[in-house]
């Protein structure tokens, strides 16, 4: 059996980073657009006869250029329906440019070398906010490595959107203004609160909750000032500690200082016994790994010296242990749901 003794440290973490890093301004934020059209000028990489509605849509774009064509006679491979889609950032004016995204909904094999016809781009309300037309790009060329071709089905055209319609956004006029943090955390909420009557030496700013924070602008200050030392105000930020796996690749993310409390576990021919010892022994034969990790040759045995466990020392130890990434990924989920770790596990 293979045994692994560890020993324990909590770490406290608090960075300090800028207000405008951590919280978005509650209004100012993108808006996504859709829409559908064709994009011609394949060849013969387009949508086949099976797509109907591609040969349809063709027929709608023919009769509108006084062409009347049934669509059971459209044989062209030439044309591929798409789904346009983009995002409309804050404050947009009318003629200002932006990238879109184009994606085949039909049976397509390439988009390259296609132009995408005009295409009214709507917001969930079903009004049109911008057109998008131009040459599509797919980043290069079908990839012919291994014996094999890529056939994009996807692709974009750099600056190909046009604002036709804005989306209002009045700030200059309020007097209040909102804060979003973009993870939830009452101390974090709390930590802007301060910062911020800090800087300018009153109370203009409340936390509502632990994402809310809700801010009074100065009356010498116009809003668009106000918010713009808001955003460069640097406060205490205390992370989240959250480990992140993607079981497909077998990828673990965690922070240095998650710390893994005394547990006894077995997983396999595996056996792991976490517990505090304030001077662990160094067996006979072993070696050094690094400063705080030591390996018995003999007993398949690992140390650690005090204060030193956490989620990043236990990973490495597994390891070098020949523990495979979807064994590691398995006892962490087994240590998280026995509560050995008490931070976030988040399987992608």
């Amino acid at each position: 059996m293979k045994k692994i003794i560890l020993f324990l440290l909590i770490y406290t973490t608090i960075y300090a980073t800028k207000i405008d890093d951590v919280a978005n301004i509650v209004g100012v934020r993108d808006n996504q657009i859709i829409g559908y059209s064709l994009v011609v000028g394949l060849n013969k990489t387009g949508d086949g006869t099976t797509s109907k509605f591609t040969l349809q849509s063709i027929a709608n774009m023919l009769k509108a250029m006084n062409i009347d064509m049934n669509p059971v006679d459209i044989k062209s491979k030439n044309v591929a329906a798409v789904v346009v889609t983009a995002n409309l950032g804050p404050f947009s004016r009318q003629g200002d440019k932006f990238d879109i995204t184009v994606s085949s909904i039909g049976d397509a094999k390439s988009l390259e070398g296609g132009t995408l016809l005009m295409t009214p781009l709507k917001g969930v309300d079903g009004k049109i906010y911008a057109l998008a037309q131009g040459p599509i790009s797919i980043g290069g060329k079908n990839d012919k490595a291994a014996g094999s071709e890529s056939h994009p089905t996807t692709g974009l055209v750099y600056e190909g959107g046009f604002v036709e319609r804005e989306i209002a956004i009045d700030l200059f006029n309020q007097e209040y203004v909102t804060l979003s943090l973009k993870e939830s955390n009452f101390n974090n909420s709390v930590s802007i609160q301060k910062s911020v009557n800090a800087f300018y030496n009153t109370q203009i700013a409340v936390a509502m909750d632990s994402r809310t924070v809700k801010l009074k602008k100065p009356e010498n200050k116009s809003m668009i000032e106000f918010l713009a030392e808001i955003q460069d105000i640097d406060m205490d930020y205390q992370t989240k500690n959250k480990i992140i796996i993607n079981e497909r690749t077998g990828t673990i993310i965690a922070g240095v200082d998650i710390e893994v409390k005394p547990i006894i576990m077995t997983h396999g021919d595996i056996t792991i016994k976490i517990k505090e010892q304030s001077t662990p022994s160094q067996p006979a034969g072993s070696v050094v790994v690094d400063n705080n990790l030591v390996i018995g040759t003999k007993e398949n045995e690992l140390y650690t010296r005090e204060g030193t466990t956490t989620v990043a020392n236990l990973v490495r130890s597994l390891q070098k242990l020949g523990a495979t990434p979807k064994d590691i990924i398995s006892i962490l989920e087994t240590m998280k749901s026995a509560g050995s770790i008490s931070a976030e596990l988040k399987v992608i």
